[in-house]
């Protein structure tokens, strides 16, 4: 069903592409757009996770490496009933997570070496729970494959005026403008309502799994109060809504901080406060 629902969302949000396409360029504009979707969607499914786990220097780590990191998400996955996922760490002080991957053989969870040295073994033992509920429902697919498409929409947007089209397959102009700006912010906000819902579920996924919600609780607390004084480094807005804890918390009164792609960290809080 996770499977399903990620394919009916390609193959939307690559039909919207190229009819925005066809606005900005008619019929030249659409050809444009149908390609680069094939190969926005064709990456994103094959190669994003290596390229989020590069961008981030993520470093992988064995059972040899880190013993207990290692054997914790080993049992865990067993508990879920999941293939081991490689395991990476991130040299950066600032404490956070996410999972990525293209489906359960190819399942990434990395983890910053703050996290790992600010919260206690079971709030780390939380927050993996959260991100192998994540894998579970294929959610980091689903997230990379919206990002991508939403950063098309907004790369076509920034280019609309390099299209071609004669008279006649051209848009109004003002009618143009307008879809310039509200299809790049339809797309966000279709990033922003399926990041928010699916860190709900993963909370929920994560507090049955270690059937402990409070070392969630306690590890969300801390997190969310560190990343209020620090960002993380070469943070990105596309992948901001893969880690466990929006990364731009700590930038103060910026564009990045808009449009969340996290719910509260109260009402994750209290959400889970119901399952104990």
């Amino acid at each position: 069903m996770e499977q399903f629902k990620t394919y009916a969302l390609m193959i939307g949000l690559t039909l919207v592409f190229i009819w925005f396409g066809a606005m900005l360029g008619g019929q030249m504009g659409m050809i444009i757009a149908f390609l680069f979707a094939i190969g926005t969607n064709f990456y994103a499914y094959f190669y994003s996770h290596e390229q989020v786990l590069k961008h981030y220097n993520a470093i992988l780590v064995t059972r040899h490496s880190a013993r207990e990191l290692y054997d914790m998400v080993d049992r865990l996955t067993q508990r879920a009933a999941l293939p081991m996922p490689q395991l990476y760490i991130i040299p950066d002080p600032v404490p956070n997570a996410f999972a990525t991957g293209r489906d359960y053989d190819h399942a990434a969870v990395a983890v910053t070496q703050g996290l790992l040295d600010l919260l206690d073994e079971e709030e780390v033992e939380a927050v993996i729970a959260h991100e192998l509920s994540h894998i579970k429902h294929y959610d980091m697919l689903i997230g990379t494959i919206v990002a991508s498409l939403a950063g098309a929409i907004a790369m076509l947007a920034n280019f609309g005026m390099f299209f071609g089209g004669n008279g006649r397959d051209r848009p109004n102009p003002i009618v143009m403008i307008a879809m310039m700006i509200i299809m790049p912010m339809a797309a966000t906000l279709i990033q922003m309502t399926v990041s928010r819902s699916r860190e709900f579920l993963a909370d929920e996924g994560a507090a049955r799994m270690t059937e402990h919600p409070e070392w969630l609780q306690r590890a969300l607390m801390k997190l969310d109060n560190y990343a209020h004084q620090g960002v993380l480094l070469d943070a990105d807005p596309q992948t901001a809504h893969m880690f466990i804890i929006n990364p731009f918390l700590g930038v103060k009164k910026s564009f990045k901080n808009l449009f969340s792609t996290h719910p509260t960290t109260q009402d994750r809080i209290d959400r889970l406060e119901l399952l104990k």
